[in-house]
């Protein structure tokens, strides 16, 4: 357990390197996260009714519909009245959701005890980081098996609590291309523009910015001794920006 840990430490500081916000799948066992996962990334991942089929987080990159892209990260599936020798391994393979941008919660809505399994994952997401809760997007995962009913009732209790959701069916593939969209539309509305001058010698940084955000204008000063770049990203990345390169200031863009 102690290098699970670690590991996956490792890996989130590798991540935190590439310019992609992390999106989680994260749901009740039998949700259909590993179906979901492989219809978004093509990949071949144990698709399996039992407890525990993914027991480590897989991670791939997914292109989404404006070219942006993203890592997507599959996570064991969520169980009740787990017993007390599991609790600790499994959350550590959870850990993927605490660093994630955005957690998408897949719900089999075909299930009688949907509604259940819901309040059960929201209290473990909520006790994993208490701090900085991650937004999350409900997948109402199972459409083509679905009863009206069940529908209808999932409906109604997310419109109830606010709760952002998407319905598909990862078997079928049908409504996939909402689903993306709406991460899409989702990451998007999160960003900010942001201006950053600079000498023109200083490669280093206009190659992060280049590697690891949106570029918007590009302009050059004082015979092309300085450079101005305007680009957009999330609160994250330009967190890190300004921690990796603390001598320059990055000054948001006020809209008019």
């Amino acid at each position: 357990l102690k290098e699970v840990v670690q590991t996956r430490s490792l890996h989130r500081s590798a991540r935190k390197k590439v310019p992609y916000p992390v999106v989680t799948l994260a749901g009740y066992t039998n949700a259909g996260k590993s179906t979901l996962f492989n219809r978004l990334t093509d990949a071949q991942v144990l698709e399996a009714d039992m407890l525990f089929a993914t027991l480590d987080p897989t991670l791939r990159t997914v292109k989404l519909p404006s070219g942006d892209k993203i890592i997507l990260s599959d996570t064991v599936g969520f169980v009740s009245n787990l017993p007390t020798q599991l609790v600790k391994a499994f959350r550590a393979t959870l850990e993927e959701v605490i660093e994630a941008d955005l957690v998408l919660h897949v719900r089999d809505i075909s299930s009688s005890d949907t509604l259940v399994q819901c309040s059960d994952v929201q209290a473990v997401l909520a006790s994993l980081n208490k701090d900085k809760p991650q937004p999350i997007i409900e997948v109402f995962n199972k459409i083509d098996i679905a009863s009206g009913d069940n529908l209808a009732l999932c409906r109604t209790d997310a419109i109830l609590r606010h709760q952002e959701y998407v319905e598909c069916s990862a078997k079928t593939g049908t409504d996939i291309s909402v689903l993306l969209e709406k991460i899409d539309y989702f990451l998007g509305r999160n960003k900010q523009s942001y201006f950053a001058e600079f000498s023109t010698s200083f490669g280093e940084l206009q190659a992060a910015l280049h590697r690891q955000t949106d570029i918007m204008k590009t302009e050059y000063f004082e015979d092309n001794t300085k450079t101005q770049i305007t680009f957009s990203t999330d609160s994250r990345r330009i967190g890190q920006l300004r921690k990796q390169f603390s001598d320059i200031e990055f000054v948001p863009v006020v809209a008019s």
